[in-house]
């Protein structure tokens, strides 16, 4: 993968939850601060944390995709439907 860093680290509680420590650094290379809304996602293995406005690019490209797909084959779908 490009760009890969590893960094161990490990949960530190946080009430009754647990959390993981960021590096300034890291948060200054992805430019997240406090206010940014972060998506996590898991593959059951792993664990992705990623800034919503990549979520909401990402999201946006499968809507196209989806209607390109809904507009080449309408009869398919609506047989599905039914």
């Amino acid at each position: 993968m490009r760009g890969v860093a590893e960094m161990p680290k490990k949960l530190v509680r946080h009430g009754n939850s647990r959390a993981i420590v960021i590096d300034k650094a890291i948060l200054e290379l992805l430019k997240i601060d406090d206010e940014t809304e972060l998506e996590l996602t898991t593959d059951g293995r792993s664990l992705r944390i990623t800034p919503s406005t990549d979520a909401a690019a990402r999201a946006e490209r499968l809507e196209a995709i989806s209607n390109r797909i809904m507009e080449q084959y309408p009869d398919l779908f609506r047989r599905l439907a039914e």
